[in-house]
């Protein structure tokens, strides 16, 4: 079945986003078609100065994804074997392999209940208690939108000389008092997926920090480690951010922060609906804090029964994600870390539709659709 044939309500929907901005997007991808110039051109030398300017940094490097991002952002700040870095379990497992793709040891912190976000008091505890090759850096992940606490971050750094690499794959726009996340760490890592915040019509990335040495670095190892063309200096590869995504971005860069603002009445919405449904929450916001809901993740015990009463009305959910990095089997470790508040979140989210586009009545239908659900059998188990 379609996903987006409007009988059901997906859980994201970049078509939408495409449909939206059609016009000017086929104009930016016929422009770069008809000049020729297809990689490392004007437009992904445009849209670094944009990127860089929007968050509020000096430098952006376009790559080609936010993996790449992460991995050249350590990797660019001194990052390597013999290295340790600390960062949380409850996020994509493209953070991890892009810390284990450095050669540096993964260490996890656990996360705080009420944001989702790293728990610095535990990640202290962590370094404290810490035995083995040094931890250096710490990727503080935004997750679903959410800033992490990083007054707390830099404090912690600072006391035991962390580089700090922000993963803003799923945050941009975000802010902390009026300040982009990506502007306060060493460097920071964005993707452009298609259902991010701000989604190419592909794969991309870009690394954003105000250290011109760094910044000089990245563009080294993203092609090669050439300083001068077809000699390597260093050892790098080819993570490239591809002309045409950097147009279609530059597009869509425009209208980031109305879809954002979009995204949080969403949200406004959804909070509005659950607050009567004992035993379903979502994520505090902090005072300061601005989150832009890449998704909107709700907890409840009776997860399996609140997604099968919302499959029944048409509406799709998502678990983001269904089992924390620390316990796949890829990244296990003997004794395996006690992650507690982690690996109950991980029993108990849920992801709802979220979607810039979404019209009053998708937004509508689902809300009707979370108060059947309170309505139903499982009431009982909620309260």
């Amino acid at each position: 079945m379609d996903p987006y044939s409007g009988d059901r309500v997906p859980v994201a929907n970049p078509r939408a986003a495409y449909l939206e901005h059609k016009q000017e997007i086929d104009t930016a991808i016929s422009e770069v078609l008809d000049r020729g110039i297809y990689i490392l051109g004007d437009h992904v030398a445009r849209f670094q100065e944009e990127f860089a300017a929007y968050v509020g940094t000096r430098h952006a490097v376009g790559v080609a994804n936010g993996t790449d991002a992460v991995e050249l952002a350590l990797r660019a700040a001194g990052i390597g074997e013999g290295d340790a870095v600390l960062t949380v379990a409850n996020t994509a497992v493209a953070t991890v392999a892009a810390i284990q793709r450095t050669g540096a040891e993964v260490v996890f912190a656990d996360v705080d209940a009420a944001t989702f976000v790293i728990d610095c008091a535990h990640a202290a505890e962590v370094i404290r208690r810490r035995s083995g090759p040094p931890i250096r850096a710490i990727v503080v992940v935004h997750l679903f939108g959410q800033p992490a606490p990083m007054a707390e971050v830099a404090s912690l750094a600072a006391k035991h000389g962390l580089i700090v690499v922000e993963d803003c794959a799923q945050a941009h726009g975000a802010s902390i008092d009026g300040r982009r996340v990506g502007a306060f760490g060493t460097a920071a890592a964005f993707s452009f997926y298609p259902t991010k915040n701000l989604g190419a019509l592909g794969d991309g990335g870009v690394v954003v920090t105000d250290d011109s040495t760094i910044a000089d670095r990245l563009r080294a190892l993203r092609q090669y480690g050439w300083r001068e063309r077809y000699i390597s200096e260093s050892r790098g590869g080819n993570s490239r951010l591809d002309e045409i995504q950097a147009a279609v971005l530059r597009v869509k860069l425009r209208y980031l922060d109305r879809e954002n603002e979009r995204r949080r009445v969403i949200a406004a919405t959804y909070r509005a609906a659950i607050v009567s449904m004992n035993a379903m929450t979502a994520p505090s916001e902090v005072d300061g804090c601005v989150p832009v809901y890449h998704q909107f993740v709700v907890r409840t015990p009776r997860r399996d029964a609140l997604r099968q009463s919302l499959d029944a009305q048409g509406v799709d959910t998502a678990i983001h994600y269904p089992v924390p990095v620390h316990l796949q089997p890829a990244y296990r470790t003997q004794p395996a870390v006690p992650l507690p508040v982690t690996e109950r979140l991980a029993r108990e989210i849920v992801s709802l539709p979220m979607w810039p586009q979404m019209d009053a009545g998708i937004i509508r239908r689902v809300v009707e659709s979370l108060e059947v659900a309170g309505r139903s059998t499982i009431t009982e188990s909620w309260s």
